[in-house]
């Protein structure tokens, strides 16, 4: 059976990767005939004078053919007499980065295009940092148009020199560099004349030999738990791909996290029963006992993984919207889903140099390495170990949209040495001792809405009613818990995140938290609702601008339209308005005593 090469093309735009193996594709008699029939009669309409334009074959969106660049990963699959190839053809624009990542994850061998009139870019320094990121351990540099350079020797050598620079920390295992022209075929399938200095093999040959195999030393087993398979009463099943080693029927296994040993009952490959299955293998497997396993959870054998709730993480940032430490996401890991935030970013990584740099923010395609904590403790490993279980994506959690990957580097010692410590007397006690349920009213709007006054007179209410209350207001915080936070959005963050977090202290007293906070984020108040869990209670003051600017109850608002209160929520910062809020008043409509009669009212059926 043929070996199978998993590789990809990225560089800067317009370097010709499409093209190189457009090229290869055609040269090597690797297409069907109407492919190439195709492809000669759309070549007379491109973009080449009626030349043959071997792009066409990968880039298949109109918009890729229109502005003849690409945009999204094209793969393709051929084989040779020696071997079976993917490729991924990434494409090379920064606003397309999180495409060209995509493609780097699956493979094993990345051949990054530099255009020889220009050399090494920014955006070819950033695609070989994400390559490395994510694993890959084996280079080519196709320096590429020696054509317009006329085969100069001398410019080879120096893009040489400046690229073996960039990568000399990288922790390669192969780096080759080869002078090639994707236009006119120069060392694509065959030697070329045009370039007698140099000596070694043509790309597609190199890629043929090239052996890419890992030498990670995995011998134990690992497989991660994607699907619990239960057709019927009598079968429970657990699949899921086979990361590391193999498994015989009547072997003993560990299930994680929950630490149980059972032993394998049968094997199912695909709907075939073996006695053995092998890493690669996508398999079902049951155990001769029940135990607490699901979606997830990962079966080991000889072999120790980590088991943590904290971890450091070189990332990828591929959303528009900035990252700030304190903000909460969904972290994808092998096959778990667990909500984590981004405790802090440790440094950004200068995309040129390397150099670590101090960053309170992380922008769409820069890169920095973060602490991130869980909201329990998960399987994991190195990436350097196991790349199934220390790769990870963050996903938004309101738009669901991935915001970064990036790999684990190893987990924060902190993590296992600070234990939760149970206590005997537990929420559900002190709640029964106050005769009340806890909860947490969280006031939203903005400046002026009314939602000091109205959390004040909804605490005296609930007073009268006999209710155990404490009222957390947002100015009264910043003079003590909060006092060493400033304004910048870093910082906003921060204050929701330890005010969330004393509420829920609150709410385990058995008390009804009340805060009073802008809050402008939906993001933050979705971390808040994280961390306080169903005790969280959203009441948003939508008073309209306008009436909240014309009360100007502070002079904040004069102030700000000024120029003297710069970010100055509803003026110059945004406020994202809830979208499904439990409880909703406008103070406009409403004198301060029929908004509480209404709020009270409102409150009292979370109460029961």
């Amino acid at each position: 059976m043929k070996s199978l090469l998993k590789f990809i093309t990225c560089g800067s735009v317009d370097d010709g990767k499409s093209t190189l193996i457009g090229h290869m594709l055609y040269d090597a008699k690797l297409l069907f005939a109407d492919q190439e029939k195709a492809l000669e009669l759309d070549s007379k309409i491109g973009s080449r004078e009626g030349k043959i334009d071997y792009s066409l074959l990968l880039d298949g969106l109109m918009a890729e053919r229109e502005q003849g660049i690409t945009i999204d990963v094209a793969y393709r699959y051929f084989t040779t007499d020696h071997r079976s190839f993917i490729v991924a053809d990434c494409p090379g624009h920064e606003q397309y980065t999180r495409n060209m990542a995509v493609g780097a994850s699956f493979a094993d061998l990345a051949v990054i295009l530099v255009d020889a009139s220009q050399g090494v870019l920014t955006q070819t320094r950033r695609h070989a940092r994400i390559c490395a990121l994510m694993g890959i351990k084996h280079f080519v540099l196709a320096v590429n148009k020696m054509d317009l350079i006329d085969y100069d020797k001398h410019r080879f050598d120096e893009i040489k020199q400046d690229f073996l620079s960039l990568t000399a920390n990288f922790n390669l295992e192969t780096i080759q560099v080869i002078p090639v022209s994707a236009t006119e075929g120069d060392n694509i399938t065959k030697p070329s004349l045009h370039t007698p200095w140099y000596n070694d093999l043509p790309l597609l040959a190199y890629l043929e030999q090239r052996d890419v195999s890992s030498n990670t030393d995995n011998s134990g087993f690992i497989m991660p738990v994607q699907r619990v398979c239960r057709p019927n009463h009598t079968f429970r099943g657990f699949q899921g791909q086979i990361e590391s080693g193999s498994i015989c029927v009547g072997e003993e296994i560990i299930t994680l996290p929950s630490n149980e040993k059972a032993k394998i009952k049968s094997i199912y490959v695909t709907d075939t029963e073996r006695n053995e299955a092998f890493v690669g293998q996508p398999v079902t497997i049951q155990l001769d006992r029940e135990v607490d396993v699901s979606r997830g959870c990962v079966l080991v054998k000889d072999e120790t993984l980590e088991l943590a709730d904290m971890f450091t993480a070189a990332l990828l940032w591929m959303d528009d919207t900035e990252l700030v430490a304190g903000r909460n996401y969904l972290i994808k890991c092998g096959t778990k889903i667990l909500p984590a935030m981004v405790m802090s970013i440790k440094h950004k990584i200068d995309i040129n140099s390397g150099k670590h740099i101090a960053a309170e923010r992380l922008f769409k395609n820069e890169m920095a390495v973060c602490d991130i904590a869980l909201s329990e403790k998960m399987v994991f490993d190195k990436f350097d170990r196991n790349k199934a279980l220390g790769e990870l994506i963050l996903i938004d959690r309101v738009t669901n949209m991935t915001s970064a990957c990036g790999v684990i580097e190893h987990s924060l010692r902190r993590s296992t040495n600070v234990v939760w410590q149970d206590t005997d007397i537990t929420r559900e006690i002190r709640s029964r001792q106050k005769g009340q349920k806890p909860l947490t009213l969280w006031f939203t709007g903005l400046s002026g809405s009314g939602k000091s006054t109205l959390a004040n007179e909804v605490e005296k209410r609930l007073v009268a009613m006999g209710k155990h209350t404490m009222l957390l207001d947002g100015d009264n915080i910043r003079h003590g818990l909060n006092k060493n936070l400033g304004f910048k959005e870093v910082d906003r963050v921060e204050n929701i995140r330890r005010i969330a977090e004393v509420s829920k202290l609150m709410n385990d007293a058995g008390i009804i938290a009340i805060t009073s906070f802008i809050s402008p984020y939906k993001n933050d108040r979705e971390n808040a609702k994280e961390i306080i869990g169903d005790e969280f209670i959203e009441v948003f003051v939508s008073t309209p601008l306008e009436e909240c600017e014309r009360r100007d109850i502070k002079g904040l608002y004069k102030k700000a339209r000024a120029g003297e209160i710069p970010e100055f929520t509803g003026i110059s910062s945004p406020y994202e308005k809830p979208d499904n809020p439990a409880i909703e008043i406008d103070t406009s409509k409403h004198s301060i005593e029929e908004a509480t009669d209404i709020l009270v009212k409102q409150i009292l059926k979370y109460m029961d």
